[in-house]
């Protein structure tokens, strides 16, 4: 059984920092893509970051860049998210998600990864 599990959300004040991680287990996901995506109240699931299969590619959201580093170890089968100069708008539940098929790049469409950890409450207050 495949699973992705996040942790290290909390309540972190503006400008702060906090560090996401995501730990697979039941298969490797060396060869595919591996991203962050987030969804706050009342708000559909947006894209935050995402991380080629051989980590010599990245994107991110335009609200996160310069701010939000995404990255990941194969020795560990983990994805990581390290957040800095948090703001209230980053507000949210934060999923970590994997695609099946491996293949070059990234997408920042939620319909191209099969698995999803069940999400880390990251919430910013001023």
């Amino acid at each position: 059984q495949v699973q992705l599990v996040e942790t290290g959300g909390g309540l972190v004040q503006a400008g702060g920092s906090l560090r996401l991680s995501c730990t697979a287990s039941g298969r490797t996901f060396y060869g595919n893509a591996m991203g962050w995506f987030r969804q706050a109240p009342g708000k559909e699931r947006e894209f935050v970051a995402a991380i080629s299969w051989n980590t010599g590619t990245t994107g991110y959201t335009d609200s996160v860049k310069g701010r939000f580093t995404i990255s990941r170890n194969h020795a560990e089968n983990a994805l990581y998210l390290e957040m800095d100069s948090l703001k209230l708008e980053d507000t949210a539940v934060y999923y970590c998600a994997a695609e099946s098929i491996p293949r070059t790049g990234w997408r920042t469409s939620a319909n191209a990864y099969t698995y999803w950890g069940q999400g880390t409450q990251v919430t910013v207050s001023s």
